[in-house]
């Protein structure tokens, strides 16, 4: 095998572990944040609960003092019938009165049913901070695993790009340049084999003489079909299979 072949097959190998510590970089921060946004939701949903029971507490509140102000009116019209002598006004006031009492035992049916909703929102606060807290604990100890991954793949990133430095220096310029373009159109899959006949990377069928090219490894030898760099060892097979 041709020496610029070898080292250009350790610099793509480099390359690739370059490319994959990338990629997990790439995916911590997201799913960081993905962490965190579940806390949030968990505790929105807690302000949320909690914000009920608030309103049906205020709503009781408000009942109560009309209830209070029903039964002073009640008793407005029970003194004003006291001092009336006439039948009609005397009537009217009771009719007043019946009213009111109605409106009294409505408004007590509706509390009665806000008490029961109130019991309810406070199961639900107490769920909704149960879920709030493991959240939060979980999302904590996860983010600071993500931390932790985080920075040693950026340690291991910087080892490794130290190193191609090194490894793209010790390559024939020509070569390096050509196999750095193919690497932006082609990835990581630049320096490819040859088995029964086809390249390593598009697939495709090569020509008797690529194939000769390859296996005397006198010159570097491209693809015709996809322009990967081509490479051939002993143990590959030429003849293509049938």
């Amino acid at each position: 095998m041709l020496e610029t072949i070898e080292k250009l097959l350790v610099l793509q190998d480099r390359d690739r572990k370059i490319h994959r510590v990338q990629a997990e970089l790439a995916h911590i921060s997201p799913e960081r944040e993905g962490l965190r946004a579940k806390a949030t939701a968990t505790q929105a949903q807690l302000e949320a609960a909690k914000t009920r029971v608030k309103q049906i507490e205020s709503e009781r509140k408000r009942l109560e003092i009309e209830v209070e102000s029903k039964k002073e009116q009640i008793t407005k019209y029970a003194n004003q019938q006291l001092q009336t002598r006439k039948n009609e006004e005397y009537r009217a006031l009771a009719q007043e009165i019946e009213h009111c009492k109605a409106e009294i035992t409505k408004i007590e049916d509706h509390e009665i049913e806000l008490m029961e909703q109130a019991e309810a929102a406070q199961k639900e606060v107490l769920r909704a901070l149960a879920d709030a807290s493991e959240a939060k604990k979980m999302s904590e100890s996860e983010v600071a695993q993500l931390d932790q991954r985080e920075g040693k793949l950026k340690q291991e990133l910087a080892e490794y790009q130290k190193g191609r430095e090194e490894l793209a220096a010790g390559v024939d310029e020509v070569a390096r340049l050509r196999y750095e373009r193919l690497m932006k159109s082609k990835g990581d899959n630049v320096i490819v084999g040859i088995n029964h006949g086809v390249c390593g990377g598009c697939h495709m069928k090569l020509t008797a003489q690529i194939l000769v090219n390859c296996k005397s490894q006198k010159e570097i030898v491209p693809c015709i079909n996809c322009g990967r760099i081509l490479y051939y060892t002993r143990d590959m097979e030429l003849v293509a299979a049938e």
